[in-house]
């Protein structure tokens, strides 16, 4: 068995006879160094599990690098401190556990690496990709430490990518000025530049380049599909998670958020088609000036070259990565006391004959009332991409989690809330926004260990767990439930059905 400092020991000698050594200078002899293409970075051990911090995969988006595509990261001299994490990304701060600790910067495309100290071989990678409606969050959140999935044999990497209007963005002048070149989706274009930094360099901490999993959660899990549906992203990452990821969500053509970006523009007092002037304008005041509206197509944006096709549409022509997936959603994403103003539309738009049949479907009202906006938004889209990607003939697993801690609120008590997962993923329960209990505990093992054996193989199964049938002629899932995982065939199936239908026929004339 390698250590890890015999490791990066023998690449840094590598690179030395390569003649592209960086000099470093000795440090603790308990701080682990790794070499990546930009120079030497010192990390921190704990236990058996090693970290290097604020990690940059690119240049620093500011000023004139402001809305463009990233770029490679400056190299530097001597070692670079790697035991904190980096700023997050420019967004209003919220109280949530999905939100590292400030301050927000555009200087804040790093990456978080959590790595076994001792493997036998290269190891699996997971790499996650944060949600917040892609205008919040970071990969530097307490509830993302990747230890505890470290710890089960792989290297994790956290990351963070532009948000809001810095991350999705698209003005008439910017596109004047670079016609050719990547437009509007910058913060999908920050999360393929993290998956090439990887392919570069992960093997530095021990990973295995040729087998990457992506992984995400609400707006991490869009961008999970996202990247499925585009090419440059191709090759990149072997295998996807997608956790609450919709799959139906509106998307704005270029020239429409064209249009918005430049009402935009005026409501902050530039007028013209200046794109040095756009990029002067503060940071700050982008940020007061309102957060972008992912159920009004703002994010991500139809741009015609990276990203080319609605998700559904992409998936339904079978244009997606050829890889292992594994989709799914909670049982009750969204309580119908915390419906929003989208939602709502969803079900008045409703003629009265589909919902006749869809409360016909759910076997009473309460029933409908209770799910309607939890199944159009995340339901049915999980299970109709699973099928889609099955039909494809690859690989693909279908979950619901149903666990409700008991410490939840009475609120939530209903069925598992959204983002009420990601802490038995990551086997983050300290960072739960309510009290878990020994229950939670074993849950949180079995659940991850789920994931980890996927990304390890492209197979969740094994180890004494409740086989995971894979979706296909069968319509079957993996419930997780308060007693632990329970294959079955999907709840609900009519009314998604339904549902399906409903989104098959056209709207109704105004």
């Amino acid at each position: 068995m390698r250590s890890w400092r015999l490791r990066v020991v023998l690449a840094g000698l590598a690179l030395a006879l390569g003649g592209s050594a960086v000099a470093a200078e000795p440090g603790p002899a308990s701080a682990p160094r790794a070499t990546i293409d930009a120079g030497v970075l010192q990390g921190a051990a704990a236990g058996d599990i090693v970290t290097f911090k604020g990690v940059p995969y690119a240049r620093p988006p500011v000023g004139p690098w402001r809305w463009r595509p990233p770029q490679r990261p400056e190299p530097w001299r001597g070692v670079r401190d790697a035991t904190r994490y980096g700023a997050i990304c420019m967004q209003r701060i919220v109280k949530d556990n999905g939100v590292g600790p400030g301050p927000a910067s555009e200087d804040c495309l790093t990456l978080n690496v959590f790595a076994p100290a001792r493997h036998d071989a290269p190891l699996p990678v997971m790499v996650w990709i944060h949600g917040g409606g892609f205008v919040n969050g970071s990969g530097t959140a307490d509830l993302y430490d990747g230890s505890k999935l470290a710890e089960q044999g792989v290297v994790v990497v956290t990351l963070n990518y532009r948000l809001g209007r810095f991350g999705f963005f698209a003005h008439p002048a910017i596109t004047a000025e670079t016609p050719a070149t990547y437009l509007a989706n910058y913060g999908l274009m920050d999360q393929i530049a993290a998956l090439q930094w990887v392919r570069r360099n992960i093997g530095a901490f021990g990973g295995d380049p040729q087998n990457v999993t992506i992984f995400g959660e609400s707006a991490g899990g869009m961008a999970v599909a996202r990247l499925m549906t585009i090419r440059e992203a191709r090759g990149l990452f072997h295998k996807a998670i997608i956790q609450s990821g919709l799959g139906r969500e509106p998307s704005q053509t270029r020239e429409e958020a064209e249009a918005d970006g430049a009402a935009f523009a005026k409501k902050l007092g530039v007028t013209g088609n200046d794109p040095a002037a756009l990029r002067a304008l503060p940071a700050d005041a982008i940020v007061a000036a309102g957060d972008l509206d992912i159920w009004r197509g703002e994010a991500p944006i139809l741009d015609g070259r990276l990203v080319r096709d609605r998700v559904m549409d992409a998936f339904g022509r079978g244009h997606v990565a050829k890889v292992p997936l594994m989709i799914g959603s909670n049982s009750l994403e969204i309580p119908p006391t915390l419906v929003n103003s989208a939602g709502a539309r969803w079900v008045k738009a409703l003629s009265p004959e589909a919902k006749a049949a869809l409360i016909q479907a759910y076997g009473a009202e309460a029933a409908f009332q209770a799910h309607i906006v939890t199944d159009m938004g995340f339901g049915e889209p999980a299970r109709t991409l699973a099928r889609e990607h099955a039909i494809s003939g690859h690989p693909t697993y279908l979950y619901r989690f149903s666990v409700v801690a008991s410490g939840a609120p009475k609120m939530f008590q209903g069925g598992a809330v959204h983002a009420s997962d990601r802490q038995y993923v990551f086997k983050t329960l300290s960072a739960s926004p309510w009290p878990t209990d020994a229950r939670d505990a074993a849950l949180a093992e079995t659940i991850s260990a789920y994931w980890v054996a996927f990304a390890k193989t492209g197979d969740p199964n094994g180890e004494g767990r409740a086989h995971w049938p894979t979706y296909g002629s069968r319509d079957e899932l993996l419930d997780f439930t308060n007693d632990g995982p329970v294959a079955k065939v999907t709840p609900d199936a009519a009314a998604l059905d339904r549902i399906g239908e409903t989104y098959r026929q056209p709207p109704p004339a105004r």
